[in-house]
C-alpha cells in the first residue's frame, strides 16, 4: 500500500490534537497580569503537551520519510499510536486545571507510557515489513533513545506516588531528550 494517505490522515490528525488543545484553554477573568496566575498551571500543561504532539509529529514524518510503502499492520500500529495521542488534550487539560494533582499527572504518564510504546510498535512494525536491511533498519538500530524513554515513564509513574511534580519533571526531561529531532533518519536518507 502507499503511504501517502496514512502521513495525510496522520498529519491532520495531529493538527487536530494541537487544535482541541488550545481550545481547552480560557482566557482569564481579568484585564491585569494578576489575572494570568489561576491559568498558568493550564499554559504550563499547555506547553508539555504541546512539546510532545510535535515531538511525535516531527519523528512521524520522519519516520514515513525513510520507507515507501505499508501494510496493514502498520496502518494498526499507526491507530495506535494516534488513539493514545488523541488522549493528551483531556488529560493535558485535566492536569493543568487541577494543578498538577496525582491522579491527573499518573493517567499522564500512563498514556505517554502507551504512546511510546505504541510508536516503538509502530517502528518494529514497519521494519518488519521493510526488512532488516531498509533505511529504517541502519537508521533506527537498537533505538536506545526510545529504550530510555519508556525506561523513565516507568520511573515518572513509581515516583508520582511520591509526588507529583517529580514525575513532571521527569516527563519535562524526557520532551527535552527527543527536542532535538531523530538525526538518524535525515542522515540515512541522505
Amino acid at each position: 500500500m502507499d503511504k501517502n494517505r496514512v502521513e495525510a490522515f496522520s498529519d491532520g490528525f495531529f493538527a487536530i490534537i494541537i487544535t482541541v488543545m488550545v481550545l481547552e484553554m480560557k482566557a482569564p477573568h481579568g484585564t491585569d497580569l494578576r489575572a494570568l496566575f489561576p491559568v498558568f498551571p493550564v499554559f504550563l500543561s499547555y506547553i508539555l503537551s504541546f512539546m510532545y504532539i510535535a515531538i511525535y509529529w516531527n519523528n512521524h514524518h520522519h519516520l514515513f520519510k525513510a520507507v515507501s510503502h505499508i501494510n496493514g499492520a502498520v496502518l494498526w500500529a499507526n491507530s495506535i499510536l494516534l488513539f493514545w495521542l488523541s488522549l493528551i488534550p483531556f488529560l493535558s487539560a485535566w492536569m493543568g486545571e487541577n494543578h498538577f494533582s496525582q491522579v491527573p499527572v499518573v493517567l499522564y504518564g500512563i498514556d505517554l507510557l502507551f504512546a511510546a510504546v505504541s510508536y516503538s510498535f509502530l517502528v518494529k512494525a514497519l521494519l518488519a515489513f521493510h526488512g532488516k536491511n531498509s533505511i529504517l533498519a541502519k537508521a533506527i538500530g537498537s533505538d536506545s533513545k526510545g529504550n530510555i524513554s519508556i525506561v523513565l515513564y516507568i520511573l515518572a509513574l513509581f515516583l508520582s506516588f511520591v509526588h507529583p511534580l517529580i514525575a513532571c519533571l521527569l516527563y519535562v526531561g524526557v520532551g527535552f531528550l527527543w527536542l532535538v529531532p531523530d538525526q538518524r533518519i535525515e542522515k540515512a536518507i541522505k
